[in-house]
């Protein structure tokens, strides 16, 4: 850790929002103005971050001037650069999308403090050092998701935002029980001391089994996503985009940072099997439970279940000859899944807009009357399922590189069938939104081309994230561990 330079870009995407967010709390009549203005100017900090550590390395900043471990130090590498910037580019899209969603009244006036305080907790999941202000940051990030759930109208929101308050606090306090282990084990919390120190022992498991559990929760992964489907369904467009985008995959950047740098050396391969059964379970489960919902939020929402699972394959396939090109997989896999997922939930809004409902067997004709939004479905939907040239294809083929270097044929089969099934639910969709309806066409009411425009704009990032993936890659490279197994290869 010698080599990290101090960086001022480090702490920006931190306290930036923090203090927007108090600004547009005060003064809700200029919340839109400052939301908008802050959204981009966090595109801005995060482009300066990753050119930074692009060029320097990583990048380390001591708040206050004390460093780790009396004081708190915010880290910067290649991963952390591309959480940000994905944070950044996803939040200022739905920030021009809440723009023109939101009438003026109370959703508007508390949507914009409610996501800047989320920006500023996932830039601090992010960038923090170490493993007890982790914690912190997931809780900030908590308090803001629950309060874009309940801006969702009537009592179904409500018992939603009340059953993600319980899920977010269990989940913490086992996370927070893996860190009062860890500090009981090895005396600091910072992430770098602690990868330094970790060694294996049963009080190490623990705290690692602890942590994973607690993360778990957070991401939704399967059996624990009881409160992500409610959550995500009943919330207005622009939170649910944020909730499937980002907060989860906070979690999840969680996960793999954590196994694959802090406890890197003290995993487990029943751990390792663990998580990858339970990702296999959420890819098929969840997939099979899109395919029968009747609504296209519960299809969206549902979707999201089952494409967590992904990245925990990368567990599995730790220690063996196709680690390196997994563990790309997963990473890149929270970029592309991001930009794809805000655009379907965008594009399941609008079409709440203009149908007046999301009923799944009544969209025949909607797409003749929505053609923007029907292509950013489609555009998304490539993503999602796999198929070249998007980011989603990268993602996976990484990952099934990955699999078939280790000759895990089962974890392969997975891989391919699983984008087999969201070709089912989504082909679902597009088909009957394709069809000629067999009565008149269906009333639509009008919807802003702004709403149709930003929603197909995160699709075709979500295409355009396949044909550049050389420089994420790259970028991801900076900082990055060494997995046991064979030499890292990056790239499709």
């Amino acid at each position: 850790m010698a080599a990290d330079l101090s960086s001022a870009w480090v702490w920006v995407p931190v306290a930036l929002p923090l203090a927007a967010a108090g600004v547009a709390f005060v003064a809700r009549r200029a919340g839109p103005a400052v939301g908008l203005f802050t959204s981009v100017a966090l595109c801005a900090c995060a482009a300066g971050l990753g050119l930074e550590v692009w060029r320097g390395g990583p990048v380390r900043h001591a708040v206050g001037g004390w460093g780790a471990p009396l004081g708190i130090d915010l880290y910067a590498d290649g991963l952390s650069a591309v959480v940000v910037a994905m944070v950044a580019g996803v939040g200022a899209g739905v920030a021009v999308h809440a723009w023109r969603y939101f009438p003026p009244g109370h959703e508007r006036d508390f949507f914009w403090p409610l996501w800047l305080m989320l920006a500023c907790g996932l830039g601090a999941v992010a960038v923090v050092g170490d493993v007890f202000n982790l914690y912190v940051a997931f809780e900030v990030t908590s308090i803001a998701a629950v309060g874009l759930v309940a801006l969702g109208h009537g009592a179904v929101a409500r018992v939603a935002a009340e059953r993600y308050v319980l899920a977010s606090l269990g989940g913490s306090l086992v996370y927070l029980l893996a860190v009062a282990l860890m500090y009981a084990e090895y005396g600091v919390l910072d992430m770098a001391e602690l990868a330094a120190r970790v060694r294996p022992s049963p009080a190490t498991g623990l705290a690692l089994a602890l942590a994973m559990a607690g993360l778990s929760v957070k991401a939704a992964l399967l059996p624990l996503h009881g409160w992500l489907p409610p959550a995500h369904a009943s919330a207005p467009a622009p939170a649910s985009a944020l909730l499937s985008a980002l907060v989860v995959k906070a979690a999840l950047y969680a996960q793999l940072r954590l196994g694959f740098t802090v406890f890197a050396g003290a995993r487990t391969p029943a751990l390792d099997a663990a998580l990858g059964t339970l990702g296999v379970g959420a890819i098929v489960w969840g997939s099979l439970l899109a395919l029968r919902q009747r609504r296209l939020k519960g299809v969206v929402a549902y979707s999201t279940v089952g494409q967590l699972g992904y990245p925990f394959l990368a567990f599995p396939l730790a220690g063996t000859a196709g680690a390196g090109a997994a563990l790309s997989g997963a990473v890149y896999f929270l970029l592309a899944h991001a930009c794809a997922k805000a655009a379907l939930f965008l594009a399941a809004g609008n079409v709440q807009r203009a149908l007046g409902h999301d009923r799944v067997e009544e969209l025949r004709g909607a797409s003749a009357a929505l053609p923007m939004t029907f292509l950013a479905f489609a555009l998304a939907s490539l993503s999602l399922m796999g198929l070249p040239p998007s980011g989603g294809f990268v993602a996976k083929w990484l990952l099934l590189r990955g699999a078939l270097e280790a000759e895990a044929w089962a974890l392969a089969v997975v891989i391919v069938g699983g984008g087999l099934l969201a070709a089912g639910y989504l082909l679902r969709v597009l088909s009957l939104a394709m069809a000629v309806p067999s009565g008149p066409p269906p009333a639509v009411a009008r919807v802003p081309r702004t709403l149709e425009g930003v929603a197909l704009a995160l699709a075709l990032a979500a295409v355009a994230l396949g044909l550049v993936s050389s420089a994420p890659l790259a970028l991801l490279e900076v900082g990055a561990p060494e997995p046991p197994g064979a030499p890292r290869r990056r790239g499709p």
